[in-house]
């Protein structure tokens, strides 16, 4: 099977993408496109359940966030496996990112925007500000990282960046008719939503997308800055 892929898909968390994105890589599957998954950490610590041990917390959302991207009719997910909440701007997850955009070739890559101020969770903020330098000028450039070269993994110029999570959206994606499938998606992830999503927090959610989506010809929308990369 081939290893290229039109749309990666870069989260901090299992769950994060479901929140995010889930409602525009459905609409991306069904027009035929491929998306992957990077769950950048396990998660472990993603519970107040006092008797939880963090390998079990782990395992638990690993197996809810395949779930969920199967129902999404994502392609592949890769997990990275960093502890929750120790996400670092290091050479080395940097280097992680490389790999895996030089490896799929994605034409779009999704993620969390780094710059949303004040409260917001710091894993996010450094998945988000890692991928875009692992974007540019990392993946990009040819003398970057020569060891990569040699398991032949040739430089790649990413086409465009869509960020969630972010204050200054610029872009919003349809998702009338995919919101369902997000709620489903969503759904799969029991230890973080409960045995069943909420109406309160569906109807929040809904809310949300209908916020996204006015000023628009379409219902619900989720909303992303956009970045198109030319250099």
């Amino acid at each position: 099977m081939t290893k290229q892929a039109q749309v990666m898909v870069i989260t901090p968390h299992p769950d994060d993408a479901e929140f995010g994105v889930a409602g525009t890589v459905a609409h991306w599957v069904a027009e035929g496109k491929s998306v992957i998954y990077v769950v950048c950490t396990s998660g472990d610590k993603g519970t107040s359940d006092p008797n939880m041990k963090p390998d079990e917390m782990a395992r638990i959302r690993k197996q809810e966030q395949l779930a969920a991207a199967k129902l999404l009719g994502v392609r592949e997910v890769i997990f990275l496996h960093y502890p929750d909440q120790t996400l670092e701007d290091t050479p080395g997850f940097r280097k992680d990112l490389v790999r895996l955009i030089r490896t799929y070739r994605p034409e779009t890559v999704v993620t969390v925007d780094p710059y949303r101020r004040y409260v917001w969770h710091r894993d996010h903020r450094i998945t988000g500000q890692v991928t875009l330098d692992a974007i540019f000028p990392y993946a990009r450039d040819y003398l970057a990282y020569p060891d990569l070269l040699k398991e032949g993994l040739q430089p790649h110029k990413v086409k465009e960046v869509l960020l969630w999570g972010t204050e200054d959206a610029n872009y919003r994606s349809d998702i009338t008719d995919t919101f369902d499938i997000k709620m489903a998606a969503l759904r799969c992830h029991e230890s973080q939503v409960g045995d069943d999503l909420s109406p309160e927090l569906e109807e929040w959610l809904r809310q949300r997308a209908k916020e996204m989506a006015e000023g628009e010809d379409f219902e619900l929308a989720e909303a992303f800055h956009r970045v198109e990369i030319w250099w």
